[in-house]
């Protein structure tokens, strides 16, 4: 009786785990900064991310992006608002977006260039061991610096999750060219931690974000879903630009 009872209870842990997805919390800092004479004060906020079999989630209070590369479809929700918004994969963002705003966008991400320089500097960050990455991008001759440190050393597969941000996402999002997409390729490993800086127009902006957690757990349906309630829209306003 104790064997299988044993049994049963190994059998529910190994069924639990394989069936658990990735979780990953982190905190970005923003630090209070003043532009166009408007004061903004210094802000925490708080991200957990889920991975799971070909669907990928990002949630803070203010908003969530789901990623589903079987239904090849990205949802963006607001929760302030309340709403969502379908987008199709690979992502062009300028579709769903204000026409004015979509224009003023092309404009800045057709001049956006980046350059990568791996510096050989490793450090511990959490329980993960990470190694420096140099990221320089140039948008409309504005300078943005960031420290990035990236570990090989996560319980995922870090290639295919990057080949989804970059070339699903970032690489329309961003209207990034091949020079910029090779150069995003030299960061081996998912980001732990970044330390940018930036100035914009007369601004100095300081963000930094580090990885809180990374562990196994089942996901919720509600991971993946859109919230009960929630209004369906076909593009963003120039109100959800602002937030």
């Amino acid at each position: 009786m104790k064997k299988l009872v044993l049994i049963l209870i190994l059998l529910v842990f190994t069924f639990s785990f394989l069936t658990a997805d990735v979780y990953i919390k982190q905190k970005t800092h923003t630090d209070a900064f003043k532009m166009m004479n408007q004061e903004q004060p210094a802000k925490d906020v708080i991200t957990e991310q889920w991975i799971g079999n070909n669907k990928f989630a990002s949630h803070n209070k203010d908003q969530s992006m789901i990623i589903d590369t079987n239904k090849k479809v990205l949802i963006m929700i607001n929760h302030i608002t309340k709403t969502y918004i379908f987008m199709t994969l690979p992502l062009d963002i300028s579709k769903y977006m204000p026409e004015q705003m979509a224009q003023m966008m092309k404009q800045m991400m057709g001049n956006l260039s980046i350059t990568v320089k791996q510096t050989g500097e490793t450090k511990m960050i959490g329980k993960w061991k990470c190694n420096r990455y140099d990221i320089t991008m140039t948008m409309m001759g504005m300078p943005m610096n960031m420290i990035s440190w990236a570990s090989t050393d996560v319980p995922f597969d870090w290639k295919k999750i990057s080949t989804l941000m970059l070339e699903s996402v970032a690489k329309i999002q961003m209207n990034l060219n091949e020079a910029s997409i090779k150069e995003m390729k030299k960061v081996k490993g998912y980001t732990i931690a970044t330390d940018m800086t930036m100035n914009m127009m007369g601004a100095k902006m300081s963000v930094k974000m580090v990885t809180l957690e990374i562990s196994n757990k089942p996901a919720g349906p509600e991971v993946y879903s859109v919230p009960p309630g929630y209004t369906k829209k076909d593009k963003m306003s120039m109100s959800d630009m602002k937030k």
